[in-house]
């Protein structure tokens, strides 16, 4: 017997059917999660340098506009990400 939730994914299923990811497109999502993994935490890696460096100084509105920034370009960089990999997903194998 089927639960509610198996019975809901088949006829999700059968109306927007998953599309299917090649090996190729696999790996060139893999290829962009790490290279966007490694933007992001370089970004990061700087931004909490100079966070830090305006906490020390007593800079608070200084403080808070770098982690407004820091907030802004991860989510940008996720975005350009998920862009890409949607890119990659829509292109024949």
């Amino acid at each position: 017997m089927k639960s509610a939730y198996e019975l809901a994914m088949e006829r999700l299923n059968k109306t927007a059917p998953m599309a299917k990811v090649s090996d190729g497109q696999k790996k060139e999502i893999a290829e962009l999660d790490s290279k966007y993994g490694a933007k992001i935490a370089e970004r990061e890696i700087f931004l909490k340098g100079e966070i830090a460096s305006a906490a020390a100084k007593g800079d608070f509105e200084g403080y808070e506009q770098l982690e407004k920034q820091l907030s802004s370009e991860r989510r940008k960089l996720q975005t350009e990400l998920e862009d890409k990999k949607e890119e990659v997903r829509q292109r024949k194998k």
